[in-house]
């Protein structure tokens, strides 16, 4: 009976390795909707698996916003993460409803000017990235009007130039001297791209 008990036990352990040695050992897997995040994780360390999921769910919501971080960094950030909960070398693996690792991004618009493609208030789906071409509708970062989502309309080098769809133009007086106001034109460097509208 003893002799049983010890060859299931070192069934059981090369079961346990040979598992380990085909899928890798440490596994993280991310899917993110646009708005929520959805974090399993696949290991056979006693961690605090609740701790480690809020982490990297708070951490990808902030990434999500954050135009600097590209997919290379987020995946060794997440890595940085686990590590600190004592995981050794996972595997990061991310998955979105836009495809595998890719960052989408919803985006409410906020204004007129980017009529009549977009409406005030209209929600948009955003692939955080940087590469855009003429055309686009991107959301981006601009030191002087802030958040703004306008289309690329022409690319030299590393300055996009971004122009509003709305080309209505409207007067209005403001302490008794008359402005006219238009949609925005400005430009951009590229790592102040946030991602490109892919449906709205």
């Amino acid at each position: 009976m003893a002799k049983k008990i010890i060859l299931a036990l070192l069934i059981l352990i090369l079961i346990i390795i040979c598992g380990i040695a085909l899928f890798g050992g440490d596994t993280i897997d991310i899917y993110i909707d646009g708005e929520n995040v959805t974090v399993e994780t696949t290991t056979f360390s006693d961690i605090d698996r609740t701790g480690l999921t809020r982490d990297i769910c708070d951490y990808t919501l902030k990434v999500m916003n954050d135009t600097t971080t590209d997919i290379p960094k987020y995946k060794q950030n997440v890595k940085n993460i686990c590590m600190q909960y004592g995981l050794k070398d996972p595997k990061i693996n991310l998955d979105s409803s836009i495809g595998p690792d890719q960052i989408p991004l919803i985006v409410n618009v906020d204004g007129t000017s980017m009529l009549p493609t977009l409406l005030d208030g209209q929600k948009v789906l955003v692939n955080k990235t940087h590469d855009v071409k003429v055309g686009d509708i991107v959301i981006a970062e601009s030191d002087e009007y802030g958040g703004i989502i306008k289309r690329v309309d022409e690319i030299n080098e590393n300055q996009i130039h971004l122009v509003s769809d709305n080309k209505e133009i409207s007067y209005e007086y403001i302490n008794g001297d008359l402005y006219e106001i238009s949609g925005i034109t400005t430009w951009v460097d590229t790592s102040d791209i946030g991602g490109v509208v892919i449906s709205y």
